[in-house]
This record gives C-alpha cells, sequence and structure tokens, in this order.
C-alpha cells in the first residue's frame, strides 16, 4: 500500500502466541495466513520474512489499509521486540524499515476536484467493518468482495463441521480432539440449534455491510476462495481437509462447489447470498466464480448453483468469473456462453503464465505483471469479452501497484478496473489523463483537475 505506520516491534513466531500482540504495535513474523487477520487488524504496520507482492499478508494489509513490507528475509533476526520503528510504503515499489519513530508530513487532497473517467473505478473490498468508510472515497462500486476475511473472522468454523456436527457429537464420546472441537463450535454458535444457520447468517451479515455500504452501486462477490491448507485452519477443518502438496494449484475454487465432497457447504455461501439479495434487498450483489479451470466446471457451478436457489438471470443475478488461468483466455469465448462477464485475476495468472510460485521470495524478482507474456494476455482476453458483449475488468493487484499497468488497461479498452483503497485517488488521475490523451474522457469531467496546486499527495 501507499502507507506509513509506526510502534513498538512486536516479533510473533506462531499463531499460538498472537494473544501476546497489543494494538497499534509493529508486527514482524516469518509469513501470515489467515489465521493472523484478528491481530493484523491492530497492527500499524507488517514486516515478513517470507511471502511475495500477493501473498496473504499483502493482500490484507492493502484492505486494512496499513503498510506492510514483504520477503526480507531476516525481519526477524534483525528486529527485536520493543524498538521503535518508522515503516514506509511511500517511497517506491520497496518498502523501508526506518529505526526510530520519525516525523512525516501528511497531505490533503479534495475529493470533489477529482476528475470523471469513462473506465469504471472500483474498489477491492474484504473487511465489512471498513465498508462505509471506504465507500466515501468516490467510486464505481466493489470489483472483489472476499469472502475469506468473513469466513475467517466472523465465522472461524469449517463448513462441513457444522454441517454434521451432530455425527461430530456423536464421536465426542469416544474422541477426545472431536469433542474439544465440538467445544468450540458450541462457543462460537450459542443461540443457533441449527449450526449451519449461524454460517448462513454471519456470512450475510457481513457481505450485506458490505453491499449497503456501496449500495446502489454495483458489489461483485467472490465465492470462496480458500486452500485446502487454509480451510484446513478453521476449527474442524482438518477432519475435512486434504493435505496437499501444493494447494494453490490443488483443490480450490470452482472444483469444490460442485464435488459431492463439498457441494452442501458451498450450498451455504449460495444460501447466504440468496438472503443477502432477496431477504435484505441488496440486488446490487453480483457473484463470481474463482479458479474455474474448463466451461464444463462453469456449467456444473451455474447448475449447483441453481439447486441452492441462485439461478443466474433471475431478479437481475449476473455471475461473472475470474479469468486468472492462461484457459480462461484460450478459450475466455466458450466462458462467454457461460457467464455474464469477466474480471481479470492479474495475481495468478502472472504465476501460471510465468511458471512460478508467486509466495516464493526466490522467484520473486521474476514475478511481473508487466512481462511481455501477461500483458498479451490480458490484451487478448480484454478483446474476446468485447468480441462477445461481455463485460470485463481486472480486480488483481497490477493497476493498484503499477499506474503505467492501469493506463495500459485503459488503451485495451477494459470495462473497469477495481483497485485498493489506498491507490484510488491517484490512479483514477492517472486514468483520466490517459483518457484524455485517447480523446475518450467523459464530456461532463472538469478540466485541468489534476495539477498540483488543486490535487496534492
Amino acid at each position: 500500500g501507499d502507507m506509513i505506520g509506526q510502534g513498538r516491534v512486536n516479533v510473533i513466531h506462531s499463531a499460538e502466541e498472537i494473544h501476546k500482540f497489543k494494538k497499534g504495535e509493529v508486527l514482524v513474523t516469518d509469513m501470515t495466513d489467515p489465521d493472523w487477520e484478528p491481530i493484523m487488524k491492530i497492527a500499524s504496520a507488517i514486516i515478513t520474512n517470507r511471502g511475495g507482492r500477493t501473498c496473504h499478508a499483502a493482500i490484507v494489509s492493502r484492505e486494512l489499509g496499513i503498510p506492510a513490507v514483504i520477503g526480507t528475509g531476516n525481519a526477524t533476526e534483525v528486529l527485536k521486540n520493543g524498538m521503535e520503528v518508522t515503516v514506509s510504503c511511500v517511497e517506491g515499489e520497496r518498502g523501508k524499515v526506518y529505526e526510530g519513530l520519525l516525523k512525516y508530513e501528511v497531505k490533503e487532497i479534495n475529493l470533489e476536484k477529482l476528475p470523471k473517467t469513462r473506465t469504471k473505478i472500483m474498489m477491492n473490498v474484504g473487511i465489512p467493518e471498513k465498508a462505509f468508510i471506504e465507500a466515501q472515497i468516490p467510486n464505481d462500486g466493489v470489483g472483489l468482495a472476499r469472502e475469506e476475511f468473513i469466513i475467517n473472522s466472523y465465522i472461524g468454523i469449517h463448513p462441513l463441521a457444522l454441517i454434521h456436527y451432530d455425527e461430530l457429537k456423536e464421536k465426542a464420546k469416544k474422541d477426545r480432539n472431536i469433542a474439544k472441537i465440538v467445544e468450540e463450535i458450541d462457543k462460537r454458535t450459542i443461540g443457533y440449534e441449527n449450526k449451519e444457520e449461524f454460517f448462513v447468517d454471519e456470512l450475510a451479515r457481513g457481505i450485506a455491510r458490505i453491499a449497503a455500504g456501496f449500495y446502489p452501486n454495483p458489489v461483485i462477490v467472490r465465492f470462496s476462495d480458500f486452500k485446502s491448507n487454509e480451510y484446513a485452519n478453521l476449527i474442524g477443518g482438518t477432519l475435512f481437509e486434504p493435505k496437499e502438496n501444493n494447494p494453490m494449484i490443488g483443490w480450490r475454487g470452482a472444483s469444490r462447489y460442485y464435488d459431492e465432497k463439498y457441494k452442501e457447504a458451498f450450498g451455504l455461501e449460495c444460501k447466504a447470498i440468496k438472503k443477502v439479495r432477496e431477504e435484505m434487498g441488496l440486488k446490487n450483489v453480483k457473484v463470481m466464480v474463482p479458479f474455474c479451470r474448463t466451461p464444463e466446471e462453469g456449467k456444473k457451478v451455474i447448475e449447483v448453483m441453481e439447486e441452492f436457489g441462485l439461478k443466474r438471470g433471475e431478479n437481475g443475478l449476473e455471475v461473472y468469473v475470474m479469468c486468472e488461468i492462461p484457459s480462461n483466455v484460450i478459450l475466455a469465448d466458450k466462458f462467454a456462453e457461460i457467464f455474464d462477464g469477466f474480471s481479470i485475476g492479474s495475481n495468478d495468472l502472472t504465476q501460471l503464465a510465468l511458471g512460478l510460485d508467486r509466495d516464493s521470495e526466490l522467484v520473486s524478482h521474476l514475478y511481473d505483471e508487466r512481462n511481455e507474456a501477461v500483458k498479451r494476455l490480458i490484451a487478448n482476453v480484454i478483446k474476446i469479452a468485447k468480441e462477445k458483449g461481455k463485460k470485463i475488468g481486472i480486480c488483481g493487484q497490477a493497476p493498484s501497484d503499477y499506474e503505467d499497468f492501469a493506463t495500459f488497461l485503459v488503451e485495451c479498452g477494459i470495462d473497469s478496473i477495481s483497485l485498493n483503497p489506498d491507490s484510488v485517488i491517484k490512479t483514477r488521475i492517472k486514468i483520466a489523463e490517459k483518457e484524455r490523451e485517447l480523446g475518450i474522457l467523459p464530456e461532463d469531467s472538469k478540466p485541468n483537475l489534476t495539477e498540483k496546486k488543486e490535487v496534492n499527495f
């Protein structure tokens, strides 16, 4: 992100130690996963040994609006508990950690003077509590609303553990470990005789908070995209999740939704969306299917959604697909027959196009969405979507990090660009400049609004 944070260092080595962390401290650790999100929310900054620009810590810190320096290699050795540091992510692509609490200058911007654009500027949002605040930034809606934070922080229990609660309760009589799981479930679901309803209600509340904050603008909710190792960290998760050698390209996304081993759990997500749209009246909610490898998978997911009461086209429900696998580009014309639109996931598309692990610091120097191969894939899928009359946007990290990538997307004719909240303003200005250069600026936009005397950073 583009932020500065300060505070005392607290080195946390494992999730078991997170209770030691205090609000306003700088979190220093090896690497984070969804289990760490409760303390990430209260950190003034995050520093990790491992990870890349699109790892968990990087993505969540951007959503939280706090600075993060990722993949340092030795932060847990160099930084000691109690040290006062200033963490800066406003000085280019590389974050910096300074000793001491340094002074810095804050400049304000007049939102009323922001230029308008033909390209829709949307936001990536995952934390319901921040939705009403983030919605104050001029926007055209939410291009990516993630369920993962809601499931991890609000629910915390594996959906299959809730579905099979009665069976687990019976097994708990003979198995001490399962008894502990049942005890944890009971603590979190007080007042719910039907444990499945707890999942549906909590997920619906979280989604509704985001949808209400941005209403009436569209909010595209991506169905859960935890990997199997992340699902396993939820309460009861180890009972239902396989151990995969490479979960990043394993049992995730669409492949779970129609699988008989997970289908009922996906049904709870569908019921939550249905509740938000039909009972709460937030029909600005659209849905998106992640990691859909083949058109056949897409058709299966659409069928399963219908089984659980979510029918594409009914009450204006639109269903999008993430374009994050090379097959999504190669077979874009086929996917266009099944879905209402595409959202380019440049994070996964880059790692799969270049054949590298986006979380590995060893090959992080090769991870670049601006690589010619990735840009050709993106330009191609935008062209096909336009030919097929389908909406296409992007929700990946690249346009938030690189202004030249955002202007490249404008040149390709993309419909919408979804950005991290902290990069919306500066990127909007660059997009407006590029549109003016290309002669596609909206007629009612105001001239000369990017002069330094009027817009400051």
